[in-house]
């Protein structure tokens, strides 16, 4: 694959813009994993239609190529939390995408040296949160994937349309035997946060979501120090990609 030609020119004839990653999150806590030289982040904040949004108002950087990294839910019964996924595609309702084989081999061999389990998957794109095992379960049946997130079928679709190599990195964080509480799909604030205030009238309303919240807390523990782990080397490791771009 050749490397994208999108470079925006500074103030001097002879200057140009070095390319840089796009790296697209959902939370906030993602995003602080994903900041380094090289990289723009972009978080979601769960929002779609505000993710697509602001891709579009990325006219004027010169990228280099595009990164969905963050967690994701489990859908293949063997994978635990912490575990990492690089997406070997993508599928969105009935569109696939490919991923970057150049991109995707030097993060896998990267990561993996870093320890822990690292595995290639297809990574499943959806609309609103997958909550229940059992939609779990249906999806993994009907698309084959290891994962699902929010973000990564928009990454692709905007990595598509520019003509830029995609990459993915999804960490494992709620199995595909485990149940979110219905709380989650109101606790992330527009910014990518997490609305407090929202969690705690929810488990006013109905506190028998206090179980399947200390579970997710625990698996997001999990998660979290393996996408710290991630962050810290996604950077060096994408700058060695731009080689083989």
């Amino acid at each position: 694959m050749s490397r994208p030609d999108s470079n925006r020119r500074l103030d001097g004839p002879d200057e140009v813009e070095p390319p840089r990653f796009l790296i697209i999150t959902g939370l906030l806590s993602e995003r602080a994993c994903a900041e380094g030289e090289g990289l723009v982040p972009i978080c979601s904040g769960a929002d779609t239609e505000g993710l697509r949004a602001a891709l579009e108002r990325t006219q004027g950087f010169a990228l280099a190529g595009v990164v969905s990294f963050g967690i994701a839910g489990g859908l293949d019964p063997a994978l635990r939390p912490g575990d990492v996924v690089i997406g070997a595609s993508v599928v969105a309702e009935n569109k696939r995408y490919k991923t970057s084989a150049e991109l995707s081999s030097i993060l896998s061999e990267g990561l993996g040296a870093s320890g822990g389990k690292i595995v290639s998957g297809v990574i499943a794109g959806v609309e609103a949160p997958v909550l229940d095992p059992r939609a779990k379960a249906a999806l993994r049946k009907r698309t084959g994937a290891a994962v699902v997130d929010m973000e990564t079928h928009i990454a692709a679709d905007f990595a598509e349309r520019r003509r830029l190599p995609l990459a993915v990195v999804r960490v494992v964080n709620d199995p595909a035997a485990r149940a979110l509480p219905p709380l989650a799909t109101s606790a992330v604030t527009p910014d990518g946060g997490v609305d407090f205030r929202a969690v705690f009238r929810d488990l006013a309303r109905e506190p028998r979501q206090i179980g399947d919240l200390i579970l997710a807390g625990l698996d997001f523990r999990k998660s979290s120090a393996t996408l710290g782990r991630c962050g810290r080397l996604l950077g060096p490791l994408l700058s060695l990609g731009l080689s083989e771009l």
